[in-house]
C-alpha cells in the first residue's frame, strides 16, 4: 500500500467502519485500510445486549455495512489482525507479524474491554462477559427456561442482560455494590424506577454485596459465594462491572492518555496526524467545556464524521450532546445530555412514573442538564434544545405534560 495519502483506521467496530465511509463521502480517493482484531467485519454493539441477544434481530443486521460495501468503496479490511505499535514520527503502524504500514492519517478507534472479575473461580467455564458478537451468542445458549443466572454488576449491561435472561425464562439474581441499580448514573429517584421494573419481572436484586469467590464443579461454575457467607446456585455468571478503554497503543506512541485517549474538539490527539473516536476518546466538548469520554454507541456513530473531516484538513468540531438508549422488557428509554454524581440539584418528572411513561429532567438551578424519556417518544429534539439553550425553566411548567416542551425554549 502506497504511503501517499493513505488513511488507516485501527479498530474493527462501528467507529472504524463509519470513519471509512465518511472519508469516502467527504472526497478522499486514496487508499483506506481498516485493521481489526476480530474476524468479523465492523459491527454495531448495542444489539448484542438487546435485540440480537433476544433472538429478535438477524446476524446480518448488526454489521455497519454489507460485506461487498468495502470492495465497492475501495476499503481494505485487515481482520483478525493485531497492531503491535504505532510510530508517530515515522507515521507507521507495525502489525504483530512485523509488517509495517505507512499512513498519512491514523484513526485510533480501539474501543474498550470489559473489566475482569478478580476473585477465585473467575476463570471457570460459564463465567461470561459481553463485548463481542461471540459473547452475545454464548449468552443466548445459557439463557434458557429454568437456568440459574447470576449477574454481577447492576449497570446498563448488567440490567439489559438480566432482562434478556428473564425474557428467556431464566431465574435471575443481580448483584450490586450500591443500594439501587444505576444509582451512580441516574440518582435515587430514577434508579428506584428501574429497580421496580426488574422486581416486577421476577429478578432478585441483592444490593451492597461483595463477591468472595465463584464456585465450580469439574471446571464449570455452579455458584457464587458472597462475603457474608451466602451462596447462590448458578448455571452461569454474567460479569458486567464496567469497561476499560484500550489505550495501550496510544500510551506506547507517547500520546496523552487520561481516562482514554485525550483529544481536542476536532478529535485530534497530541500527535496532529493521529485522531481518536468512540469510547476510547476522552474528547474536549466545547458546549460542556470539559473533556468527556462517553461509553455509548452514539459517539462511535457520530464522531467519525468529525474525525474524517479533521483528517482531511477541515476544521470540524464535535459538540453533539451525549446520547444513549436502553431497552429492558417493555421499557424503552433515551437519555440526552450530561450529568455526573453531585453535579445536579434535583430531578423533575413529567408524566406517570408509576406506569413508567415519563420524562425525567436533571436540573442545576433552573437549567436543564439532561433529560431521559421513558416510553415517551419523539421528544429527543426538544430535550436536546432545552439543554443547549441553557434557558431558565420553571419546574412546574417542565413537569406539566400539557405544556409543550418547545414552548419552554427562549
Amino acid at each position: 500500500m502506497s504511503p501517499v495519502n493513505t488513511f488507516v483506521m485501527v479498530g474493527g467496530g462501528l467507529a472504524a467502519g463509519r470513519a471509512a465511509q465518511a472519508l469516502r463521502e467527504h472526497g478522499h480517493t486514496g487508499p483506506l485500510l481498516v485493521i481489526g482484531d476480530e474476524r468479523e467485519r465492523p459491527y454495531i454493539r448495542p444489539p448484542l445486549s438487546k435485540g440480537y441477544l433476544l433472538g429478535e434481530e438477524e446476524r446480518d443486521s448488526i454489521f455497519v455495512h454489507p460485506e461487498d460495501w468495502y470492495a465497492e468503496n475501495g476499503v481494505d479490511l485487515l481482520l483478525d489482525t493485531s497492531v503491535r505499535s504505532v510510530d508517530p514520527r515515522a507515521r507507521e503502524v507495525e502489525l504483530e507479524n512485523g509488517r509495517r504500514i505507512s499512513y498519512t492519517g491514523l484513526l485510533l478507534a480501539t474501543g474498550s474491554s470489559p473489566r475482569r472479575l478478580r476473585v477465585p473461580g473467575a476463570d471457570l467455564e460459564n463465567v461470561l462477559y459481553l463485548r463481542r458478537v461471540g459473547d452475545s451468542e454464548r449468552l443466548r445458549t445459557v439463557f434458557t427456561e429454568g437456568s440459574r443466572i447470576v449477574v454481577i454488576g447492576d449497570g446498563w449491561i448488567g440490567l439489559e442482560t438480566a432482562a434478556a435472561a428473564r425474557t428467556a425464562g431464566a431465574e435471575v439474581t443481580v448483584l450490586g455494590h450500591s443500594d439501587l441499580p444505576l444509582l451512580k448514573v441516574l440518582g435515587r429517584e430514577a434508579a428506584e424506577i428501574f429497580a421496580g421494573l426488574h422486581k416486577d419481572h421476577g429478578v432478585r436484586l441483592l444490593p451492597r454485596v461483595e463477591v468472595e469467590r465463584i464456585t465450580g464443579t469439574k471446571g464449570r461454575v455452579d455458584g457464587v459465594l458472597l462475603a457474608d457467607g451466602t451462596r447462590l446456585a448458578a448455571d452461569a455468571v454474567v460479569v458486567g462491572i464496567g469497561i476499560t478503554p484500550n489505550v495501550r497503543l496510544a500510551e506506547q506512541a507517547g500520546l496523552e492518555v487520561r481516562n482514554g485517549i485525550v483529544t481536542d474538539e476536532h478529535l485530534r490527539t497530541t500527535a496532529p496526524e493521529i485522531h481518536a473516536a468512540g469510547d476510547v476518546a476522552n474528547a474536549y466538548h466545547p458546549f460542556l467545556d470539559r473533556h468527556v469520554r462517553v461509553e455509548h454507541w452514539a459517539n462511535a456513530l457520530n464522531q467519525p464524521d468529525t474525525a474524517a473531516l479533521s483528517m482531511l484538513g477541515q476544521e470540524a468540531v464535535y459538540d453533539r450532546l451525549p446520547y444513549f438508549h436502553s431497552d429492558q422488557y417493555d421499557l424503552g428509554m433515551e437519555y440526552t445530555g450530561f450529568t455526573e454524581p453531585g453535579g445536579y440539584d434535583r430531578v423533575v418528572f413529567r408524566g406517570d412514573t408509576g406506569q413508567r411513561r415519563f420524562i425525567a429532567f436533571w436540573m442545576a438551578g433552573n437549567r436543564v442538564l439532561a433529560g431521559m424519556n421513558v416510553n415517551v417518544w419523539d421528544v429527543v429534539d426538544p430535550i436536546r434544545a432545552l439543554v443547549r439553550s441553557r434557558a431558565d425553566v420553571d419546574d412546574r411548567l417542565l413537569a406539566d405534560p400539557d405544556v409543550p416542551l418547545a414552548s419552554l425554549l427562549p
